[in-house]
């Protein structure tokens, strides 16, 4: 079992930035490949960032590339999601989500993805 709790969301200004963070639980987080996903009012959850358990590849869903960083710190339990440049299109809740993977690699359909944080308000003012 692993717990995810999200933090970092809140309201910003167009051209402005945020950092989300996801903390999970348990000493197994370096088995799992981990994602950012976010979901606005009346759309489908997408993928915006996804990145594999070591560290080493990353993905970027192309609204985003340029502006979104992905890391972790399998130390702290901890991945990242620096936002940069935020647009009002990038309002959504925002959710991390664990995949437990065989090897160093990332899915980036939320079906692969078996545990979930509680999601993140990010608002964007125009």
């Amino acid at each position: 079992q692993v717990q995810l709790v999200e933090s970092g969301g809140g309201l910003v200004q167009a051209g402005g930035s945020l950092r989300l963070s996801c903390a999970a639980s348990g000493r197994t987080f370096s088995s799992y490949a981990m994602g950012w996903f976010r979901q606005a009012p009346g759309k489908g959850r997408e993928c915006v960032s996804a990145i594999t358990r070591s560290g080493d590849m990353t993905y970027y869903a192309d609204s985003v590339k340029g502006r979104f960083a992905i890391s972790r710190d399998n130390a702290k339990n901890t991945v990242y999601l620096q936002m940069n440049s935020l647009k009002p299109e990038d309002t959504a809740v925002y959710y991390c989500a664990a995949d437990r993977v065989s090897g160093n690699y990332y899915n980036i359909y939320a079906s692969a993805y078996e545990y979930w944080g509680q999601g993140t308000q990010v608002t964007v003012s125009s």
